[in-house]
């Protein structure tokens, strides 16, 4: 429990700060950056597996768990192109809102699909959060599609890897592998159009590029052994630190505006955190002292 409580916390922590990782890349278009994620990623992970146990772990695949895992790397896929797009075009701060309704898309899962229960106090929260986020979403002038999208691709890609019953590091080579040629091949007609930035700009950017695969990796990888070894519905709570830090990263690095409206919604969404943080902890509590 105490070691997939900290790598979650790990990945979030990663994923908060990304803003500033990506946004040094914003002279690259961002289905190219997605696809050297990828590329990159597999050659990553495949070395490191090849290193460590050869590949004699894929013949114990089923075709069940290829078609899980295929369908997690689509979503995953769809949540950092679209990602990457919003960061290097200026909406942070709905990267981040996307990202706080996450939690509240993965509690749901947890309780429509996988019959977990929530009492009280937890339902108090996620109605607490759901206030915050109707708020910010009636006060944007129009459907915060940015933010739908990478909620609820993010949430599915959790309860699938959560499903899937692969060890971390062999998953994300297997769904890594279902996108790998697609990116190739994109990214060879790109060069080939002499539209590339890989190659093509300055030594800076072909660095982050590569290095790319492994700030996806490292993250990709404490997830998804957090989402092994805890509740869904605790990933759903743990998944407000990188919002916050995304959050953060908009509006004091990146100066993207952010209103009162914002921060009383925002205030909403916190308020669910804290309410949610102290019923665990007096549940906690009150185990030991039984």
């Amino acid at each position: 429990m105490r070691q997939g409580l900290l790598a979650a916390t790990l990945a979030y922590l990663i994923w908060g700060l990304f803003p500033i990782y990506w946004k040094q890349l914003q002279a690259v278009p961002a289905a190219q950056i997605m696809a050297h994620r990828i590329v990159w990623c597999l050659a990553l992970v495949a070395l490191w597996l090849w290193l460590r146990e050869g590949f004699g772990w894929m013949r114990r695949l089923s075709l069940h768990l290829l078609l899980m895992l295929s369908a997690s790397a689509l979503m995953i896929g769809l949540n950092w192109w679209l990602y990457i797009w919003a960061v290097n075009s200026g909406h942070i701060v709905e990267t981040s809102l996307g990202y706080f309704i996450n939690p509240l898309v993965s509690v749901l899962f947890a309780v429509a699909l996988l019959g977990e229960r929530l009492n009280r106090a937890q339902w108090a929260a996620v109605a607490v959060a759901a206030l915050g986020v109707l708020w910010l979403t009636l006060h944007a002038g129009r459907v915060p599609w940015i933010a739908l999208l990478l909620a609820v691709s993010f949430a599915s890609y959790g309860l699938l890897r959560k499903l899937a019953e692969v060890p971390a590091v062999q998953g994300l080579a297997i769904e890594s592998g279902v996108l790998f040629i697609p990116a190739l091949v994109f990214l060879l007609w790109e060069n080939h159009r002499g539209n590339a930035a890989f190659g093509h700009l300055d030594v800076q950017t072909d660095v982050l590029l590569i290095l790319g695969g492994l700030v996806t990796a490292v993250p990709l990888v404490l997830f998804a052994i957090g989402a092994r070894r805890i509740r869904l519905s605790l990933i759903g709570i743990l998944q407000y630190l990188a919002p916050t830090l995304q959050l953060l990263c908009g509006v004091l690095l990146f100066n993207e505006p952010f209103t009162g409206i914002q921060a009383l919604g925002f205030g909403c969404i916190w308020l669910a955190l804290l309410l949610y943080a102290l019923d665990s902890v007096w549940r906690n509590h009150r185990q030991r002292s039984s």
